[in-house]
């Protein structure tokens, strides 16, 4: 326990030739409840830092062979934003400065006194949590989803409201299920922002957008030389979610051979990178989401029994859109006033023939169609009044990209894919948005995550 009462888990690497001050540094700080690795040598604390992770490293600047300053250049190519503290003899008080410079955090004078440099360990590591908290909420403050307000809490969501109040503090994986629209990152924010987790991070990953060959790396990370073109460490999203939420959307996309170590980490709680022979300990809630009917999957070998078992702890199941009548129109006001004021086109107001054909759209692509449609519209509108004419056709013929005749076992996404293939080269490309109820920004977005490629010549 620390002076000021604060339970310590925190790493600190200890890098001192001197056998004497090394080892009672190392006693002083585990007595402090840190977690200490000591090196005699630069080449000793360069190989323990590619190999693990640490919140603080502390280091003499005169050192047998490679010096501190050395050291820690090599350090921060290979992982920036380490903090660095460094130790003197009054004599090189100059060098200390250097350090200053080329990126230490801070640095103390020999002979050390132990309250001194417990202090400027402590302050180090506040400042290091305030820089991620800092990270944090300015993630938060351009995340575009709207969290002050759930359309639907007091009604057709109002059970999935008082499940999220029940399950929100627990530590159980949440799956969530439902249509893609239907608000699954959201509601897994929702759980994350009232948990005793929240001022930590919440760290979305849409498996199905990150290529195969690259998803073990950019999840679990990598140590230098892991592989053809790895030339530093580099975290993974896992080390980034430490103490924090991690929202795993389109789990159902996750290839076998990650599956297995995901379920690792889920189970244990431990994370390996990419050519390190050490595991380390991380401190994780995960949520999943998923349009796929993963039962499925699993008898068909495509997913893991025990893995689908672990994510699916607590499930909720969020209602389409055409289940939640009551919530259209709330939601049409909503979005015309967000865009209206967020593309200063002044006040604007749906006409009655708008209305009618908003409310009689069965709405396939859910909340997030109504986003996109809504947007448009604001956008083409040159008048106060939002008329039919300003509505995508597919919402003006009430049939949409899915309508009756849809095989209701594929997913809105499967569709849309099986929808550009089969209409690219025969539609332009506003009239293949239009149909589909989306932007061209979003049919571009979608092309390259499905690696699909434009036909020539449709404007």
């Amino acid at each position: 326990m620390s002076e000021d009462g604060e339970a310590m888990s925190n790493t600190i690497l200890l890098v001192e030739d001197e056998d004497t001050l090394r080892e009672s540094l190392t006693r002083l700080f585990l007595r402090e409840g840190y977690k200490v690795d000591a090196a005699g040598s630069g080449e000793d604390g360069l190989a323990l830092a590619a190999e693990n992770s640490y919140d603080v490293i502390i280091s003499d600047i005169i050192l047998p062979g490679m010096d501190g300053l050395d050291m820690l250049s090599r350090i921060s190519e290979e992982q920036p934003g380490q903090t660095f503290i460094v130790t003197t003899a009054y004599a090189s008080l100059d060098t200390a400065v250097r350090a200053l410079r080329v990126g230490a955090y801070d640095y103390v004078m020999k002979p050390i006194i132990h309250e001194e440099i417990k202090r400027v360990v402590r302050n180090a590591i506040r400042q290091k949590h305030l820089e991620r908290e800092n990270t944090i909420l300015r993630r938060q403050v351009e995340s575009s989803y709207d969290f002050g307000r759930i359309i639907g809490s007091e009604g057709t969501l109002s059970p999935v409201f008082n499940e999220v109040a029940q399950v929100a503090d627990s530590r159980s994986s949440v799956l969530l299920l439902g249509e893609t629209g239907t608000g699954k990152e959201l509601f897994a924010r929702l759980i994350h922002r009232r948990s005793s987790r929240a001022t930590m991070p919440f760290v979305p990953i849409n498996c199905s957008a990150i290529p195969e060959t690259l998803l073990e790396s950019e999840l679990f990370g990598h140590v230098k030389g892991a592989f053809t073109g790895a030339a530093g460490n580099k975290a993974g999203l896992f080390d980034e979610a430490d103490g924090g939420t991690v929202f795993l959307d389109e789990i159902g996309d996750i290839p076998q051979s990650v599956q297995v170590k995901l379920l690792r980490v889920i189970e244990d709680r431990q994370i390996r990178p990419i050519g390190s022979t050490k595991a380390r300990s991380v401190d994780l809630r995960f949520i999943a989401a998923t349009n796929r009917d993963l039962r499925t999957a699993v008898a068909e070998g495509a997913f893991r029994e025990d893995l689908y078992y672990r994510i699916n702890a607590i499930t909720l199941e969020l209602p389409p859109l055409r289940e939640r009548k009551d919530d259209l129109m709330e939601l049409l006001s909503y979005y015309l006033e967000k865009y209206s004021r967020e593309y200063a086109k002044g006040p604007k107001a749906f006409s009655e023939d708008a209305i009618s054909e908003l409310c009689a759209y069965r709405w396939p692509g859910n909340v997030r169609e109504v986003q996109n449609v809504v947007e448009r519209a604001v956008l083409i509108s040159g008048t106060p009044e939002v008329t039919s004419s300003h509505l995508p056709e597919s919402v003006r013929s009430g049939e949409g990209f899915v309508d009756g005749t849809v095989n209701k076992q594929m997913s809105i996404e499967d569709y849309t894919r099986s929808f550009i293939l089969n209409h690219q080269n025969s539609m332009a490309e506003k009239d293949l948005a239009e149909k589909l109820g989306i932007t061209r920004k979003t049919l571009w977005e979608k092309r390259k995550k499905w690696g699909i490629k434009r036909k020539q010549g449709k404007g």
